[in-house]
C-alpha cells in the first residue's frame, strides 16, 4: 500500500517511468529528460493529426500521467489539423526537439513509435495507423 493511500497515482508514476526508461534505452540517450521531451512532442504531433474520436480511443490506452501530457495545452478549436505527411511530421518534431544534443531525427522518432507499439494494444496501433495518410502510416512501422 502506498504511504499516502494513493495507489492509482503511484501506479501511473511507475508506468510513466517504465515508458521513459524503455524509450531512453531504445534511444541510447543519457538524458531521460530529453527522452521524455521527445515522447511528449511526438505525442502532441500525433494528437494534432488524429480525429477527436480516434484521439479519445488512443488516449485511453496511455498511463494517466502520459495521457495528461498528451492533452497538455490542447485546445481543439484553436489547434489546426497539421499537414499529415511523414516529412512534415519529422520537421515538426525536429523543430521542437532538435536542440537536444542526442537527437538524430527520424531514427529517434521511430523509437517512440516502437515504444507505442510495445505499450498499447496492437488493435489500437492499427486503428491509429489506419487513420493516418499513407506516408505517415508507412513511417510508423507496424507492430
Amino acid at each position: 500500500m502506498s504511504a499516502q493511500g494513493l495507489e492509482a497515482i503511484d501506479h501511473t508514476v511507475q508506468l510513466t517511468h517504465e515508458w521513459i526508461n524503455e524509450l531512453s534505452d531504445r534511444l541510447g540517450w543519457a538524458s531521460k529528460r530529453s527522452a521524455l521531451r521527445l515522447l511528449r512532442v511526438v505525442l502532441h504531433e500525433i494528437r494534432d493529426r488524429l480525429s477527436e474520436d480516434e484521439l479519445a480511443q488512443f488516449s485511453a490506452q496511455l498511463p494517466l500521467l502520459i495521457r495528461g501530457m498528451l492533452f497538455e495545452g490542447w485546445v481543439p478549436k484553436r489547434t489546426p489539423k497539421r499537414e499529415r505527411s511523414a516529412e512534415v511530421f519529422v520537421e515538426d518534431v525536429s523543430r521542437q526537439v532538435g536542440e537536444a544534443s542526442e537527437f538524430r531525427g527520424a531514427e529517434d522518432i521511430h523509437y517512440v513509435f516502437d515504444v507505442l507499439n510495445n505499450r498499447i494494444s496492437r488493435g489500437e496501433v492499427e486503428d491509429i495507423r489506419a487513420s493516418l495518410p499513407e506516408g505517415l502510416r508507412t513511417f510508423w512501422r507496424a507492430p
